[in-house]
């Protein structure tokens, strides 16, 4: 099995939160655990705000973050997958970021991981499978 990891998930993880353990079997269940490169970006912002809004502590966010990356073993760039967002989130009127999750799971005949309930829904009436 092939899985897309998106941030959402990915910090559930991180955190070990409620969905942690389920998310965690499907991380090690997975020959290939892939996200765009944007997945960096997108979790450093999380842990930002966590810093900000939260106060939780800046060497904590830091190894959250590192941890986060190290999940994926691949970085897939999205200047092989901006069109097809772009164009699928203009179709579903959805954002681009997570088309590009999304379209990476579909290129990928891959299991999207994620905890957004509106990429959920989308991802459904794409055909692709979610956790």
């Amino acid at each position: 099995m092939i899985a897309v990891l998106d941030v959402s998930a990915a910090v559930e993880l991180v955190l070990q939160r409620s969905q942690a353990l389920k998310i965690g079997e499907k991380v090690l269940q997975a020959d290939w655990v892939i996200a765009p490169t944007l997945y960096i970006a997108e979790t450093s912002n999380v842990f930002w705000k966590y810093q900000k809004l939260t106060d939780y502590p800046l060497d904590a966010c830091e190894k959250s973050i590192e941890h986060a990356i190290g999940i994926p073993d691949d970085f897939l760039n999205e200047v092989d997958l901006y069109r097809e967002a772009f164009s699928l989130g203009c179709a579903l009127n959805h954002s681009v970021y997570d088309m590009l999750y999304l379209v990476l799971a579909r290129r990928n005949n891959a299991v999207l991981l994620t905890l957004d309930k509106k990429l959920k829904a989308v991802a459904s009436k794409s055909g692709v499978n979610t956790f």
